[in-house]
């Protein structure tokens, strides 16, 4: 199966329910049939992305890249690549990378949320399939270099540093948890 394929049916089994997410799935699958190249940033249309929010439940807290081009607190994730045999295969890959955490696992369900989000040239937008990710006990973070830096914030802290589809992300995380 092509990591197309298993896009197409992870977005049809993504629980769309709330908060507009419906809408925004079909709009997901549309892109998806209308280019082939849709899971790549060589699509000029825009491509889909992986993310994965890294939480540690046990002492209630998140941990935020503070990403190197766009000067925001985020969760990690960014471009599938060639390798990625699946969506969630790819928002485990970057939240590994961007991390340093090692032993990630995602929570269980499938995606936890979609965002998409404009973005500068060339990419155009970014169609966001959002995932969370387990670190386990005693985990040590490290910087990447697609980070300027790493920090970890309680649940409660994360409205004031980050912008509101990050608030969203750990809100359907939390629910899940």
């Amino acid at each position: 199966m092509s990591l197309h394929e298993d896009a197409v049916l992870v977005l049809k089994a993504y629980d769309s329910g709330h908060d507009g997410q419906g809408e925004l799935r079909q709009t997901y699958l549309d892109h998806l049939a209308a280019y082939e190249d849709g899971m790549w940033k060589a699509c000029d249309a825009g491509h889909l992305t992986a993310s994965a929010l890294v939480v540690d439940p046990e002492r209630g807290r998140v941990l935020l890249t503070l990403h190197r081009k766009l000067g925001m607190w985020l969760q990690m994730g960014g471009h599938c690549e060639p390798g990625d045999a699946t969506v969630a295969a790819a928002a485990l890959r970057e939240a590994t990378e961007e991390s340093g955490i090692t032993g990630l696992t995602l929570l269980p369900g499938g995606p936890v949320r979609l965002d998409r989000h404009a973005i500068p040239a060339p990419c155009h937008w970014h169609l966001d399939v959002q995932y969370a990710a387990l670190a386990p006990a005693g985990s040590v973070e490290e910087i990447s270099d697609e980070s300027l830096d790493l920090r970890w914030y309680a649940y409660d802290e994360v409205a004031g540093v980050a912008d509101a589809s990050v608030v969203r992300l750990l809100e359907n995380t939390l629910a899940r948890l």
